[in-house]
């Protein structure tokens, strides 16, 4: 096969030099588009080496695929790698080149502890050896078992507009209802020292005392790192508001609001799930409810102050740039810039100019990355990662430019989808506002601003995830409905 794959780059790249044509020969992958890249790409890497003298042993770890010396370049200051019109970290696009051509980002990369310039070190450096990199595999998400329905099981007719038995639903009232935006509580602007690279994680301290309360109507979940990730400029972040604890979250209304997310509180009638679980041991009176990759990841709906424009943008593709330009065909680029509204203010058309190159939504390994390219700072609402890091639900997160967060997890919201079959039908219900994230452009919104709620911002975007939100779907239907009667006079 690297063979034939050599005659053919041969017969296809007739004046490129024999080292370029040898390297290109044990390329993964194949179609005319990234045969013309891949060459530049080679030849870009090819130049850079004969300068260190690594091009032997770059040669060698493609060829043997066995145990070589780290092929290092140097590390550009941002950290990325501009071959031709496209962009990218070194490693990644070489590993992709020679080893996996699905490869998506650096997220699916870890580096082998012999590697000594890897991506992560940050060094002046970077090794792009392929050898000295493997895949992190996709975690396969254990299925959610809901009680199969019972003829016997279902409760007596009770009066009109009287719930059986008088009960309420977990928490003592339904989840609160609100405007398309919800009302905004708190504004969290990145730290300094929240903003570091994706060797460097940060877990927030909670000083927790016995008296205090979760408000969350989801089941609590552990304190895990948030993935704040700048590239090698931001050594530096511009300063910003302390995060969210239990000193500074507060809400109309109430006084100060504890939310103890640690690994202690758990509800007390959580289930004993077997791991792993297999057809042989799930119980027969329960169903196990899989997860299933949908065809479209996400959907996008872009909104400008409280009035949807255009149609909803479906994303296929693993990589998603939501720009402010004006491409109308591209199925990993959906550019609002082409998106016309006759209604549009001064204010809107304004803060339209400065989206730019606006926000890379990355979709792998069950997770949601969200990375600021524009020259403005992005704010991004997201409960499934205000519950992981024991914030507010509402909170909004301020990301500048060239950092990311990480926004969503599948992993966290399969384990918070399990408790809550447990808790009955309208905790699993309230689980639909963790199927979705906002993202404002240039302004943001909270308690620190006079815009309240996200529909007071002239440009933003709602994301739906249409994976988690299938797999609810179907935990909802296995349910049944609640046992809530509704009557005229209710």
């Amino acid at each position: 096969n690297e063979y034939k794959s050599y005659l053919r780059m041969s017969s296809l790249l007739p004046f490129t030099p024999p080292i370029v044509k040898r390297l290109l020969g044990w390329k993964r992958g194949s179609n005319d588009d990234d045969d013309k890249w891949a060459e530049k790409a080679v030849k870009s890497l090819v130049k850079k080496l004969k300068k260190t003298g690594g091009l032997d042993e770059l040669e060698k770890a493609i060829t043997s695929q066995g145990p070589t010396q780290c092929v290092k370049i140097p590390r550009s200051l941002d950290g990325r790698l501009q071959v031709s019109h496209r962009k990218g970290l070194p490693h990644v696009i070489y590993c992709r080149l020679w080893r996996w051509p699905d490869l998506q980002s650096h997220h699916e990369l870890r580096a082998l502890d012999c590697c000594d310039f890897a991506f992560h070190l940050k060094r002046d450096e970077v090794c792009v050896n392929p050898f000295h990199y493997q895949r992190v595999e996709t975690p396969v998400l254990p299925p959610v078992l809901v009680p199969r329905p019972s003829p016997h099981s279902f409760p007596a007719p009770s009066p009109v507009g009287v719930p059986p038995g008088g009960a309420t639903p977990p928490g003592g009232h339904h989840g609160s209802q609100g405007t398309p935006g919800g009302q905004v509580k708190t504004e969290y602007s990145s730290p300094n020292n929240m903003l570091t690279d994706p060797s460097h994680q940060y877990s927030p301290t909670m000083n927790t005392n016995e008296n205090n309360t979760a408000t969350s109507p989801y089941p609590p979940m552990p304190v895990e790192s948030p993935n704040y990730i700048s590239s090698p400029e931001h050594h530096q972040p511009p300063p910003a508001t302390q995060p969210p604890t239990h000193d500074n979250i507060r809400s109309p209304g109430q006084g100060i609001i504890h939310s103890p997310m640690t690994p202690d509180h758990r509800p007390p009638s959580s289930p004993a799930i077997p791991i792993p679980l297999t057809h042989h041991n799930i119980p027969t009176d329960f169903q196990a409810i899989q997860f299933e990759e949908p065809k479209y990841w996400c959907d996008v709906s872009y909104y400008e102050l409280n009035n949807r424009v255009g149609e909803a943008f479906h994303a296929s593709e693993s990589n998603l740039w939501i720009d402010g330009f004006t491409d109308p065909n591209s199925s990993s680029r959906f550019c609002l810039g082409q998106l016309t509204n006759i209604h549009r203010v001064a204010a809107v058309e304004k803060c339209r100019k400065q989206i730019g190159k606006g926000i890379h939504l990355q979709y792998s390994h069950g997770e949601v990355h969200a990375v600021c390219l524009s020259d403005s700072s992005i704010f991004v609402q997201s409960q499934n990662c205000n519950q992981r890091n024991g914030w507010h639900l509402n909170t909004v997160c301020k990301i500048p430019t060239g950092c990311h967060l990480n926004i969503f997890n599948n992993t966290e919201f399969a384990t918070l989808l399990s408790q809550s079959v447990v808790l009955g039908f309208e905790a699993v219900y309230q689980l639909a506002k963790m199927c979705s994230f906002r993202v404002s452009f240039v302004k943001g919104w909270g308690a620190e601003y006079s815009r309240q709620d996200v529909t007071s911002t002239p440009c933003w975007i709602e994301v739906k995830l249409n994976g988690p939100l299938q797999w609810l779907d179907k935990v909802l239907s296995q349910m049944g409905a609640p046992n809530l009667t509704c009557g005229s006079v209710s």
